[in-house]
This record gives structure tokens, C-alpha cells and sequence, in this order.
């Protein structure tokens, strides 16, 4: 079976470190996604304006493996325990294919690039290939009485951003927004807490720095 990339997502984020734990997260957040040449055709969006959310099909590019295993360490039960890798949305996969859900901003039939879409929520990397897209139906696809599993009552961590504005105006509005949201989702592993580390972070084209420190993330460094 062979599979094609019909897109390619746009985002901010220009390496995987910061990016949200799931889609939705950080609904601050907008991407665009961009067509293949050879879907560039406005029918095959047809319609789609007449929904909200959508679902995303893409790929784990950025992730390097050979093989696969049956179990997993979710960052959320802190690296130190196993699941099974159907029972998390670990991208160590035997088909690296990850899915989310997201907002439709606005679908431009007619760019430079072809029909473009804007959405709100990703939680990719800045080139992800997507493999496809389908609407998102509430009367389908939302059960408000899922059980959660090993996630249940597990939220995640939050923090007081801190960060001299002066460091951030050179950024767009909606752009420094989007990375104050992601900031206040503190980025860092779950399982990582020293408050002596300096973290570091691509987004928008800019290496951000920061520390983390009794609930309080301080940006250090913004170039």
C-alpha cells in the first residue's frame, strides 16, 4: 500500500520541542494548510466551508525507528511506566500516523499556493505532511461520556508566564499571543522539573529561552 501526502501543514513551530501534548490545547494558535500540486483543485473542498472542525490524518515525519514495540512510556505518567502503544497516542507507532482535531479559521479557494486552509489548534510541526482531511461530526464523532483510561484526572501543567515585553515586540500581535498560550502550557516534559534548566524553543522563527521555577515560567532569552 502506498500512501501520498496531499498537504503540508504551516505552523510556528520549527521543532517538535513545544509543541501542544493534543490538538485543541492551545486554541490561540493558527495554521495553515497547503496543498500538493496535484490537489490544488477548489472542488475538492467544496462545501467544506459549512463546517467547523476538522480532522487531520498526517504523518510522524521527525520520528526515527526501526521496527516497533508493543509498549511505550507516555510522558504523562511521568517516563517510568509502560502501556500498551495502542492504548496511547505515542508517536513510536508501527504506522507512524497521528490525528487531531481542529478549528476551521477560513478556506481560501483561491491563493498563490492554491486553496489554502486556515484552522486553529494544531498541535504539528511547522512541514508536517498530512495524508488527509475529513469533517468533523459532533452527532458522530463527540461522546461526552468517554472514559479517559490512565488520563483520567490527569491535567496538564500550567504556569505564570513572565517575560519583559520589550522582548516580544518585534512579533505580530496574534502571533505573540499564540506563543504566550503555548508558554502558559509550560512546554517541558512532564517528567522534567529542574528549576536550574534553561529551555529552549523555535517558534515563529525565534529561539525562545526560559526557566521554569515554582509555577513561574520566565522568559530569559528571546532572539
Amino acid at each position: 500500500m502506498e500512501i501520498t501526502p496531499i498537504a503540508h501543514i504551516r505552523t510556528d513551530f520549527g521543532s517538535k520541542f513545544g509543541v501542544p501534548r493534543q490538538s485543541g490545547v492551545v486554541e490561540e494558535l493558527q495554521a495553515r494548510i497547503v496543498f500538493e500540486p496535484a490537489y490544488r483543485n477548489p472542488d475538492a473542498l467544496r462545501g467544506l466551508e459549512d463546517f467547523s472542525h476538522l480532522w487531520i490524518l498526517w504523518h510522524f515525519s521527525e520520528v526515527k525507528q526501526e521496527g516497533w514495540s508493543p509498549t511505550v512510556r507516555p510522558p504523562r505518567l511521568g517516563g517510568n511506566t509502560r502501556m500498551g502503544v495502542f492504548a496511547t497516542r505515542s508517536p513510536y507507532r508501527p504506522n507512524p500516523i497521528g490525528l487531531s482535531a481542529v478549528k476551521i479559521v477560513g478556506v481560501d479557494l483561491h491563493t498563490p499556493e492554491g486553496p489554502v486552509i486556515t484552522v486553529a489548534g494544531a498541535d504539528l510541526m511547522d512541514g508536517t505532511p498530512i495524508f488527509d482531511l475529513k469533517p468533523y461530526l459532533a452527532y458522530a464523532d463527540s461522546h461526552p461520556d468517554a472514559k479517559g483510561g490512565f488520563v483520567e484526572g490527569l491535567t496538564d501543567r500550567s504556569v505564570r508566564v513572565d517575560c519583559d515585553t520589550a522582548l516580544l515586540n518585534g512579533l505580530p500581535e496574534d502571533t505573540r499571543k499564540s506563543l504566550l498560550a503555548v508558554l502558559a502550557h509550560d512546554p517541558r516534559p512532564t517528567y522534567q522539573n529542574d528549576p536550574e534548566r534553561v529551555y529552549g524553543m523555535e517558534f515563529a522563527g525565534h529561539n525562545v529561552r526560559f526557566t521554569v521555577a515554582d509555577g513561574v515560567l520566565k522568559v530569559v532569552e528571546f532572539d
